[in-house]
């Protein structure tokens, strides 16, 4: 009987050994660092088991014992469901930092940029061709609704949930700058300022400058004056749709459009573009300034003048500084232009006419 119980001891005490060295060995290797030599971003898709996800695990080289790691998830004190998505693998990460990682649900932030004067057109375009998103684009987007900034997005977000966001921050962004509005503007709502906007964003690309152009065009509507905006007429022409790749003719500027600044009285119909947030605040809040008009200044920006005499002086100006970079351009071996000099003045249209608003006969 002795004997016997002897037996029994060795073998349970043979057991505990073998167990304790299996825990031990497993400890270690569960937090040993993994085999992955560089950081990698590894997609876990919906509904993937245990299993599925080893094997992916495995044959994206970011683990060596999928067994290992289907223990890890079954024996983790804190258990946590794995959440699917795109995660960002660091190199030579262990099993067990690599499972608080898929439990976390931190996944990969990619961004999207807008830029500010885009067309809705051109976004839609491009939220269309931006990788990783899901579905397709269902929602029906008017001129002007769409926010350009940076957008942060996840792997199979929807590309309607996306724009969705980008309008809900135009909503909220218009409607902050139109409770926030100078008083007595010449414009009956939001809608207006935004279309006003969008001219002031197509006109200049000068942040020192969007008031002062929001400025003209307060000052031309208050005086009853045509607003005479080359990118209204161009938005008339193509519907921001299309590339504008030419100089504007006598025709485009007699074309019968309702964006036709040259041709209908006051504000054109809606927005010509996706203004940015400056844009509409410039809008809302214009410049304290009496010019009428403006024209290129040679520099990057323009020359603002109050009368009809000073703004053809500044015009005069301009076209000398034209003329003088023509024969540069045809003299052989001449200097190039001067960094930063612009063709065309930032804020114009391929073919845009300098002096807007322009006097015209």
């Amino acid at each position: 009987m002795l004997s016997y119980f002897r037996w029994v001891l060795f073998f349970i005490t043979l057991f505990a050994t073998l167990m304790g060295g299996a825990l031990w060995l497993g400890g270690t290797l569960l937090s040993a660092p993994g085999p992955l030599d560089k950081t990698k971003n590894i997609v876990i898709p919906r509904g993937a088991g245990p299993q599925t996800m080893a094997t992916i695990l495995r044959e994206e080289g970011v683990i060596d014992h999928p067994r290992l790691f289907r223990i890890a998830v079954m024996i983790d004190p804190t258990p946590k469901p794995i959440k699917a998505g795109e995660y960002e693998i660091p190199a030579h990460v262990s099993m067990w930092a690599l499972l608080e990682l898929l439990q976390s649900g931190k996944q990969v932030q990619r961004r999207l940029t807008v830029p500010e004067g885009m067309t809705t057109a051109e976004v839609v375009d491009l939220v269309r061709k931006t990788e990783a998103l899901a579905g397709e684009i269902t929602l029906d987007l008017k001129e002007g609704d769409l926010l350009p900034e940076t957008y942060f997005y996840s792997r199979d977000d929807t590309r309607d949930g996306l724009l969705l966001r980008m309008k809900e921050a135009m909503d909220k962004t218009l409607d902050e700058a139109w409770r926030k509005r100078a008083a007595g503007l010449p414009l009956a709502n939001r809608r207006e300022a935004l279309t006003l906007a969008s001219i002031v964003e197509k006109e200049t690309a000068v942040p020192a400058e969007r008031a002062k152009v929001a400025a003209v065009y307060i000052n031309r509507l208050r005086r009853k004056m045509k607003l005479e905006s080359d990118p209204t007429t161009i938005y008339g022409l193509t519907r921001g749709k299309t590339p504008f790749n030419r100089e504007l003719t006598r025709a485009d500027l007699q074309s019968n459009t309702p964006y036709n600044t040259y041709v209908i009285a006051g504000l054109p119909p809606g927005p010509i573009c996706n203004p940015g947030r400056a844009a509409i605040i410039a809008a809302t809040n214009p410049a304290r300034d009496r010019s009428l008009y403006f024209v290129a200044d040679g520099q990057g920006g323009h020359a603002f003048a109050p009368t009809l005499a000073e703004h053809n002086r500044n015009v005069e100006r301009w076209r000398q500084i034209q003329r003088e970079r023509q024969e540069q351009q045809q003299t052989p071996q001449a200097p190039a232009a001067a960094p930063g000099s612009p063709s065309p003045p930032p804020g114009q249209q391929p073919g845009q006419q300098p002096g807007r608003p322009a006097a015209r006969p």
